[in-house]
């Protein structure tokens, strides 16, 4: 589920073991596949040394020097103490990914990484949201677990687990970072090529294939075990997940499977295929995963959430309870989560308390049938839909959105159209919020000419400028700099302005634009977002004493 690396011969492992993968040490760091530091008798267990009690208390040592910003004096110190080099190396590596996590994993803090599994794993808020699917199952099995990204979100539901993966140590955090949210978690682990394991027993499985090895990238819809072997397990469990790479051409996905596109604010994440039994009855599926800060705020504006689905996913504790959960005898009688409309106060949603927006997040979802077919750039719902002159207000829908093709279908919830048949941006006379695209205020609306902007922007006495382009080929810095070319032309508590640069009437176009008054109209943010500090380049990460 959270690594994305493939081993030989048809592993199946996110990060295949150091002879496996090939990959080179990397001096410096410790606590990873291959790296430097692992022979010997600290190195050949560091998991086991760090997971011990003398573990925790080395751990929250080097937690303490990051944050004091003296990783050189306490490594020393520790190692004057006897502390194997190596093991203060991976206690350090352990302290930093940590901190680099606590923006992804609620419970960082207790947690166990590497780089590549950190770097590859599946963020915790759409992992819950994705383990309501499973609502109502048995026994799942988690293919290509990883660091246990998803693992943690199912074990937290209260599912009994089967976790698989070749690579032993990513097996072994997996477990741990599972037992961190759920301790009594009914949990198999085995270090097995997935395409070996027996799945007698299993009501579920999600599985996550490799798409990068040797670390490059596969090609798009290419991955280790293939999507056609992913697609066959239904055969033998008909309730099958597969995560994706959301450029994944949707051709490959089987007639009868649901396709969800997931965007975490406006980065979009990750393709999730469902199969049959676990589909919701719709196509296409994009889910925004905001802030619940701003659900009460979006809800207050009258943001228009009519026939929205949603689900609330509480980070600091188990999924909340009858939200999109199967229903009925089997796995076949999947529902879709609850839909809410305008004027629902928060503490009224299903499962949903007060304190919504200070624990939770939220995952809300458009779905619906896709617009028209893929354009010659693979991106799909840009075709057959009403068209018209530029309004009062531009929409620019979430990737998520246009990914899954649902483009027309957010049109028509807005009331709103398109301004040119290949362009996703919509526009309307009535400024209607919604959390699927980001709203701006039009104030003018002209021919492309860099002049004539130019002199407008210079006249309107911005405060900032930001520039967004679609459909138009060109140097968005160089335009920046021809546009305003001196920070002194800048106003202070002037406008803040978006120039658009896009295509209308088949003709290189661009909006001037602002944002609406209102804070609660300006696109979600995305899930509990966290920008760590560069991490300092500390000798004690080396064990020797001596800077990088």
């Amino acid at each position: 589920m959270d690594g994305e690396t493939a081993g030989p011969s048809g592993s199946s492992s996110r990060s295949g073991s150091p002879a496996e993968s090939g990959s080179p040490a990397e001096s410096g760091s410790f606590g990873e596949p291959g790296e430097a530091g692992q022979s010997g008798s600290a190195g050949s267990d560091w998991l086991g040394e760090l997971t011990s009690t003398r573990g925790g208390r080395l751990l929250a040592r080097a937690a303490a020097a990051l944050e004091a910003g003296d990783e050189l004096g306490t490594g020393a110190r520790l190692r004057a103490a006897g502390v194997p080099p190596e093991l203060v190396a991976a206690a350090f590596t352990q302290a930093e990914l940590r901190l680099r996590a606590a923006g992804t994993f609620t419970r960082a803090g207790e947690m166990l990484f590497t780089r590549a599994g950190l770097e590859q794993s599946t963020a915790e808020a759409a992992a819950h949201h994705r383990a309501a699917r499973f609502a109502g199952l048995g026994r799942v099995a988690d293919l290509c677990t990883g660091i246990g990204g998803d693992l943690l979100a199912l074990a937290a539901a209260g599912h009994p687990l089967v976790a698989v993966d070749r690579d032993p140590l990513h097996l072994r955090i997996a477990v741990h970072n599972a037992r961190v949210y759920a301790p009594d978690a009914d949990l198999d682990a085995r270090g097995a090529d997935v395409r070996d394991v027996e799945l007698a027993g299993i009501e579920a499985v999600f599985v996550d294939p490799a798409r990068r090895a040797d670390g490059r990238r596969f090609a798009a819809g290419t991955s280790e075990p293939p999507l056609p072997w992913c697609f066959a397990l239904a055969e033998r469990v008909p309730a099958v997940a597969v995560k994706a790479a959301p450029g994944l051409p949707t051709a490959l996905v089987p007639p009868g499977w649901e396709i969800e596109f997931v965007a975490d604010g406006r980065d979009l994440k990750e393709a999730v295929l469902f199969s049959p039994a676990l589909a919701y009855g719709t196509p296409r599926r994009a889910t925004v995963l905001l802030d619940g800060a701003l659900l009460d705020g979006l809800l207050l504006e009258g943001v228009l959430l009519d026939g929205v689905q949603f689900d609330g996913v509480r980070l600091d504790d188990v999924p909340l309870e009858d939200a999109g959960s199967p229903s009925g005898d089997g796995p076949t009688a999947a529902v879709g989560p609850p839909e809410i409309s305008p004027g629902t106060p928060p503490e009224a949603l299903p499962g949903i308390s007060p304190e919504l927006g200070r624990q939770s997040v939220v995952a809300v979802t458009l779905a619906g049938e896709p617009d028209g077919e893929p354009g010659d750039d693979g991106e799909e719902g840009v075709g057959a839909r009403r068209l018209g002159e530029p309004g009062t207000y531009l929409y620019d829908p979430s990737p998520a959105v246009t990914r899954a093709g649902l483009v027309g279908e957010l049109a028509r919830r807005l009331g709103a159209w398109q301004i040119d048949p290949m362009i996703a941006f919509l526009t309307s006379d009535r400024a209607v919020p919604t959390p699927f695209a980001r709203m701006l205020r039009v104030e003018a609306s002209l021919p492309f000419d860099v002049r004539r902007l130019t002199v407008l922007l210079r006249g309107m006495g911005i405060g900032a400028l930001d520039l967004r382009r679609r459909g138009l080929a060109g140097d968005v810095d160089a335009l920046r700099r021809r546009l305003l070319p001196a920070r002194r032309d800048l106003v202070a508590g002037g406008p803040a302005v978006t120039v658009v640069m896009t295509r209308h009437h088949d003709r290189p176009w661009a909006f001037v634009c602002t944002a609406p008054a209102s804070p609660s109209h300006r696109a979600p943010r995305a899930a509990r977002p966290f920008r760590p500090p560069e991490p300092r380049r500390a000798a004690a990460r080396r064990g020797d004493g001596a800077a990088e």
